[in-house]
């Protein structure tokens, strides 16, 4: 047994050795503790436990490992007496036990976690937590809550405890937006890719959570869409941690949100917990924030310089880009351009400015173009093409003004679940796709539009479908040419030309009524922000509306 050793952590720590100290109590209390069960009950990273673990004499059973029962007297007078703060809402938890039930069971059944994403899974009594907290603080009964990303399901947590508030969910993953709408909870589903906007649908919201990638322009990113989504008086609720050995990388992100000039209402240290995220104690911060009145401006600065590579992890992960920036700084250079003020359609000219992604190469310059006369670049390109441009954010915010014919996108690594919205937003005769990783088929929602074929590696064309003459076929098609328009607006306008041309009358609340009837889920969306579990079952409820039509039909 060594006892010199944990002395000598508990000194160099400090004041901050109550962490050490709480765990040294655990193993000391006669449980048996795997490694990430100490690091998430302690919110102490996995190196420090490590560091304290090894000057122990331990027991163990398999992974599992405790202090001798022999040996804990010797400890007695270096453990932490007083347990650490206590849990805002710990003391409701007990009366939720079939709600955490049941969010356990679909937790366990979610979409697994996509490293790329970095997603790591808060635990149920998290999730629960935030939502008793969220009621605690606020009046939720008829207030809207916006979850920028939700991977962890905080959005079902929120309607099984408060079935009154008006949940959306914005989120890239269409698996997860899938899951959220199975559940058949009420929540809103919105696709969004924040690096490149978020949905119109999705704002004026009283209430907005986030749990973003814990890198500085990740942070950043969530934050600012999350105000983009409130109305005046809103909050922010961000989960962030950082491991107790890096505070440099808390203060980065801290720097991030203090551009974003909010005011900090509260901070409530270790209220989230992972399964995983070890390297920051399976633990994070739980922030309160509230916008001032000068937060929009603030946003809309931090939302025009946006970068791709937001996440830890992947193609996009930030250290990538800027290996990438590195390899590229001493051969080229060039002057960041401010984006244009947006109007309400896009100007149909040059524009220099480009979505701020790692630089066209290979593919995506002249090779990939070769017999390819485009009218227009979507996209990141080299600066010596001189066709007109205009950034993939741009292109899928509002209409372009002109109607050019063939257009060439070029999709940066990463944003391969852009894709079905960037054609979506087209409707040019023919598009070439250009980037690593595209797939080579396209979402069955989209094969009434586009057909799609290898054109070279990583090169794409999709070229558009004639009009089709069934009608069912034909108000789909209409629907998905327009997608900036609202879904269920141009449907009712699709229901009520096919009951003209039947010889009949159909008013727009007839139209709408038979499109509720069809799919509830329609209302206030855009094709461009529809999942694509909800397009790929519009044929269908479309086909509802058109026999329900016809069987009315004299």
């Amino acid at each position: 047994m060594e006892r010199d050793g944990v002395e000598r952590l508990l000194i160099e720590a400090g004041a901050d050795s109550r962490r050490l100290r709480h765990a040294l109590s655990l193993v000391c209390d006669g449980q048996w503790w795997t490694l990430p069960d100490l690091v998430r009950d302690t919110a102490t990273s996995r190196r420090t436990i490590e560091a304290l673990l090894r000057e122990l004499r331990l027991e163990r059973d398999g992974d599992r490992f405790r202090v001798p029962l022999a040996d804990t007297p010797a400890y007695q007078d270096l453990i932490a007496v007083a347990p650490p703060p206590e849990d805002p809402v710990a003391h409701l938890l007990p009366h939720y036990t079939p709600v955490l039930d049941r969010l356990t069971t679909l937790i366990a059944k979610a979409p697994r976690a996509r490293h790329v994403l970095d997603h790591v899974s808060a635990t149920p009594e998290t999730v629960l937590r935030r939502a008793l907290l969220l009621g605690a603080r606020f009046w939720l009964p008829g207030s809207r809550l916006l979850c920028v990303g939700d991977h962890d399901l905080t959005s079902l947590a929120v309607k099984l405890v408060h079935p009154a508030t008006d949940v959306t969910v914005v989120d890239v993953d269409d698996r997860i937006l899938a899951y959220i709408d199975e559940q058949r909870l009420g929540v809103r589903t919105r696709w969004a890719d924040l690096r490149l906007g978020l949905p119109s649908s999705a704002k004026d919201h009283d209430l907005a959570l986030t749990d973003p990638p814990y890198t500085p322009e990740g942070t950043g990113l969530f934050v600012a869409r999350a105000v983009e989504g409130l109305k005046d008086g809103g909050r922010v609720l961000l989960a962030y941690g950082a491991s107790e050995r890096t505070p440099l990388l808390a203060f980065k992100v801290q720097q991030e949100l203090s551009e974003l000039n909010l005011a900090y209402e509260a901070i409530y240290p270790d209220f989230n917990r992972y399964f995983g995220a070890e390297a920051i104690g399976s633990a994070a911060d739980l922030y309160v924030l509230r916008p001032t009145s000068k937060t929009r401006p603030a946003v809309q600065s931090r939302l025009s310089r946006v970068t791709t590579a937001i996440y830890t992890q992947g193609p996009q992960a930030v250290e990538s880009a800027a290996r990438a920036l590195d390899a590229t700084s001493a051969t080229s250079a060039s002057e960041a351009v401010q984006a244009p003020p947006a109007s309400h359609v896009a100007e149909a000219t040059p524009d220099p400015s480009a979505d701020q992604a790692p630089a066209a190469t290979g593919a995506t310059e002249a090779g990939a173009l070769a017999g390819f006369e485009a009218d227009l670049l979507v996209g990141d390109w080299p600066k010596s093409f001189t066709q007109p441009r205009v950034k993939l954010s741009t292109w899928l915010a509002k209409p372009y003004a002109a109607a050019p014919t063939r257009v060439a996108v070029a999709v940066p690594p990463g944003l391969e679940a852009a894709l079905p919205r960037l054609l979506l937003a087209s409707r040019a005769a023919h598009l070439r796709l250009v980037g690593p990783g595209l797939p080579s088929r396209l979402p069955a929602a989209l094969s009434a539009v586009y057909t799609l074929a290898e054109a070279g590696e990583g090169v794409l064309d999709a070229v558009r479908l004639p009009q089709p003459e069934a009608e069912v076929d034909t108000v789909l098609r209409r629907i998905l040419d327009n997608g900036h328009a609202k879904l269920a607006n141009t449907w009712r306008e699709a229901l009520i030309a096919l009951a003209r041309a039947q010889g009949t009358t159909l008013t727009k609340n007839e139209a709408r009524v038979l499109i509720r009837e069809a799919a509830d889920w329609s209302d206030d969306l855009t094709p461009l922000e529809a999942p694509l579990h909800r397009l790929s079952a519009l044929r269908e409820a479309v086909a509802t509306t058109v026999k329900a039509l016809t069987s009315t039909t004299p």
